[in-house]
């Protein structure tokens, strides 16, 4: 084993998602030195993900004041705004077109994670360095322990932002995510898929999304113009830890349509049927909300879903970039001598939009898995789109 202390910059970055690289970014802008520790064995080694729309309040923001909306904007998929609500028969619950006024566009997240990659020196990031834990040194300096053995110390600040099982957050609270019993299989359809043009036909640009019986199937269009599909449903916990490879087969894919949607549309499970295979397991978690506000720990915070995971409502990337933009700007405003008052500051303004986005989790999670929600989209998509809850 061995430890590290010499010249190490003030703020620990924890994860090389989304909010982490942001918020790295950031910090380079300011001129503040800053180290992020990611588990991935290097940059091309990304895990799975589909497309992201950035909000012009939040996401955007954060990327215009990190100085790269510009080089956002040619990768921003304004076209892809649409979306569609189905039953299980096919047919239209609701729609939403695209509109020139609109400005969520979709981001491929490995774009958005290339890009922000991009914006940084590469020995900023330390790969294949995953954190096994933090610990607070005689001095009060944190120390970040590696799974290969390596200590790294000295840092005034360690940020989480390595997703609702962060090792940071340990150091704040006892308090794990809960499973909510749902999960989504997610897999593809690629343009080289004899397929492919029946689901460009049926799917179009933007998302398509099937509601029934407590089950759902989401489709969406991808930058390089394949579909992402994500089968979602109640299954027990841990049930996807064995045979992963399973999940290609098309036997698995035909068992998944007897079990879970036998009486659906042949338009809908073909897409299935028809798909290249699932390749990962999305498990649905969620932070509970009793575990915020949570009691203020000098030398450590939170941001994005390690601050509050839960289940998708649509805001989840916009709340985790604008949690770093609103991070970094305390930094710059306080000073590296005074950190300590920086997170303060934050997490007082963080709490409430965490315990909001955590709420709307839980009742995204209710309205798009009820076993009616077709039918309560059908009478009242439009309230519930204008009131913001999904």
């Amino acid at each position: 084993m061995s430890s590290h202390a010499s010249n190490s910059p003030p703020i620990a970055i924890i994860g090389a998602g989304p909010s982490g690289l942001t918020l790295a970014r950031l910090l380079e802008v300011k001129n503040i030195p800053y180290i992020v520790f990611d588990r991935d064995v290097s940059p091309d080694a990304a895990r799975g993900g589909g497309s992201l729309d950035l909000g012009p309040g939040s996401g955007q923001m954060a990327l215009s004041e990190a100085g790269l909306f510009d080089k956002f904007k040619p990768l921003a998929r304004y076209q892809d705004q649409a979306f569609r609500i189905l039953d299980k028969q096919a047919d239209l619950v609701w729609a939403k077109p695209n509109e020139e006024s609109d400005d969520r566009p979709e981001i491929d997240r490995k774009a958005l994670r290339r890009m922000l990659l991009e914006s940084i020196p590469q020995e900023r990031v330390k790969w294949d360095a995953r954190v096994k834990s933090l610990k607070r040194e005689a001095d009060s300096s944190m120390a970040v322990q590696l799974a290969n053995g390596n200590v790294e110390t000295g840092f005034k600040l360690v940020v989480g932002a390595d997703g609702g099982w962060s090792k940071a957050r340990d150091m704040i609270t006892p308090v794990k995510p809960r499973y909510t019993g749902l999960c989504y299989l997610q897999g593809n359809i690629h343009t080289t898929n004899e397929f492919h043009s029946t689901v460009c036909s049926r799917v179009g640009p933007g998302a398509y999304m099937a509601l029934g019986d407590g089950n759902n199937l989401y489709v969406q269009r991808q930058g390089n113009g394949s579909y992402q599909i994500f089968a979602g449903g109640r299954f027990p916990e841990g049930w996807w830890r064995t045979n992963q490879e399973r999940f290609r087969s098309l036997q698995f894919r035909e068992q998944l349509i007897a079990d879970r949607y036998s009486d659906w549309s042949s338009q809908i499970t073909d897409l299935i049927r028809y798909s290249d295979g699932f390749d990962y397991v999305w498990a649905l978690y969620e932070t509970p909300s009793e575990s915020v506000p949570w009691e203020h720990v000098p030398g450590v915070t939170l941001v994005g879903d390690a601050a509050h995971l839960t289940g998708p409502n649509g805001e989840g990337v916009n709340i985790a970039l604008y949690d770093s933009l609103q991070l970094a700007q305390e930094i710059e405003q306080a000073g590296v001598g005074n950190l300590d008052d920086a997170v303060r500051k934050y997490e007082k303004k963080m709490f409430p939009r965490a315990l909001e986005h955590i709420a709307a989790g839980e009742e995204g999670v209710r309205m798009f898995f009820a076993e009616d929600a077709a039918e309560n989209f059908k009478n009242n998509a439009g309230a519930i789109f204008e009131s913001g809850e999904v």
